[in-house]
């Protein structure tokens, strides 16, 4: 961009992935709450297991050094009528399919233990500004079937649940629950 006295300015625009989610996470977070608040389900938010090596405690305790003590499994875990449940938020920016890579190997391995053991395991992914539920036997079925880096949107509208964002809840994904677990709660 040219200005006055021959000042030059660029800019380059920088993709931060690092909060990529964030605010789907709110809106998970916030239905968590409300669910709990009103004896719905419990289900939490599990923490990313972390070492601290060093604290800078001058300036309030800051975490200068840390490294991840393990790989985490997914990002919320709890019960709902009896069941185990434990589920992982997602975001795409494509509109036409979610990169498989966005799921880590351990994630899927975790989630095939999950529905092995009789629980309750899911995605909930936020793609073209809305929000699905994919259950987990379907991801696998699709892992085993097909060769595809990626899933395609129209097997994310099929298979998927579409969740509606509530006011007072945030995302419900228990009515996506009890649509996709019917034989199961």
């Amino acid at each position: 961009m040219k200005y006055p006295g021959s000042i030059n300015k660029s800019y380059k625009k920088t993709i931060d992935y690092k909060n990529r989610g964030l605010d789907l996470e709110s809106l998970i977070n916030e239905a968590c709450k409300y669910y709990l608040e009103h004896n719905m389900a419990i289900i939490y938010k599990k923490p990313t297991p972390i070492g601290i090596v060093d604290v800078d405690y001058k300036n309030g305790a800051i975490i200068k050094k840390a490294y991840f003590k393990e790989p985490s499994t997914l990002d919320y875990n709890g019960l709902y009528k009896g069941k185990y449940i434990e589920f992982d938020a997602k975001e795409c920016k494509s509109k036409t399919s979610f990169p498989i890579h966005n799921i880590h190997i351990h994630q899927i391995e975790h989630i095939k233990r999950i529905i092995n053991h009789g629980g309750i395991a899911f995605l909930i992914i936020n793609m073209n500004s809305s929000y699905f539920l994919f259950k987990g036997e379907d991801l696998l079925e699709f892992l085993s079937l097909e060769t595809r880096k990626s899933i395609p949107y129209n097997i994310i509208l099929e298979k998927g649940y579409k969740l509606n964002y509530n006011y007072n809840i945030g995302i419900d994904y228990l009515s996506g629950i009890n649509e996709s677990y019917k034989e199961l709660i």
